[in-house]
């Protein structure tokens, strides 16, 4: 079997004499979504934040395809092909969906000297990338603002895959959604996944969990207690675990 694209292993986070994570460890594959589960105050926002960089590990490694991996901060993550989205999305409203899609990466051309934004390049891109994500559009420069919570999702998705992610991180991506804009964002996780990249599913719903996962890794005061293949775990069995019972094989 081959190596994982990405892996954690024994991941602690001290704040003082506070142990926000305790020993972290799980991998994902490529193509694979690996979902992590944990109840409010497991320490799934610390683990985010230290898988993208914005927290140094106290002790412990992240491997990226075998080699150890140093973040000095979120950007050198993202430039190692570790994309976060975050509940909040990281979107502004009132701005159009390309300009949403190229921000802080806006393509330029030149004219007169002048060095200005590429509406034609950047709206082709987006309805393109948006596309191939299952969202239709009515136009690139549609306020995001006017978007369904599943289209704004698959806007943050589409722009991190777009720039080069290898492994991406989502951040309870089907919190606060309705059943059909649940239904999409799963169907886009589906869609990254086949696309060869690694997904982390974290969330603390256990159904969104068990249809879109291949691997369950549950998450408990700072610690995991195991990993679990699809099928060989019932959502009773996870939610027990969640809970603070029997630790997974």
């Amino acid at each position: 079997m081959s190596s994982p694209l990405f892996e954690i292993r024994d991941i602690q986070i001290h704040f003082g004499t506070v142990i926000a994570l305790g020993g972290v460890s799980f991998n994902v594959n490529a193509g694979e979504c690996h979902c992590l589960l944990g109840d409010n105050g497991a320490g799934k926002s610390t683990l985010i934040k230290t898988m993208s960089g914005v927290y140094t590990p106290s002790k412990g490694e992240l491997y990226m395809e075998g080699k150890r991996l140093n973040f000095k901060d979120p950007r050198d993550a993202i430039d190692q092909g570790v994309a976060t989205v975050y509940q909040d999305l990281a979107l502004i409203p009132l701005m159009s969906v390309s300009r949403n899609f190229f921000m802080g990466n806006e393509p330029t051309k030149s004219l007169f000297g002048l060095h200005l934004f590429d509406h034609e390049f950047a709206n082709t891109v987006t309805m393109d990338e948006m596309g191939k994500m299952g969202i239709n559009l009515r136009g690139p420069n549609q306020a995001v603002g006017t978007l369904s919570g599943g289209e704004r999702q698959t806007v943050a998705i589409a722009r991190a895959v777009y720039f080069g992610a290898k492994v991406l991180i989502l951040d309870e991506p089907t919190s606060a959604l309705g059943v059909r804009q649940t239904a999409n964002v799963l169907a886009t996780v589906d869609r990254v996944r086949k696309s060869g990249i690694a997904v982390v599913f974290i969330t603390h719903n256990v159904r969104h969990a068990l249809a879109v996962g291949d691997r369950f890794t549950v998450l408990n005061r700072g610690k995991t207690l195991g990993t679990a293949v699809k099928g060989e775990i019932t959502p009773e069995q996870l939610q027990d675990m969640m809970a603070g019972g029997q630790d997974l094989v």
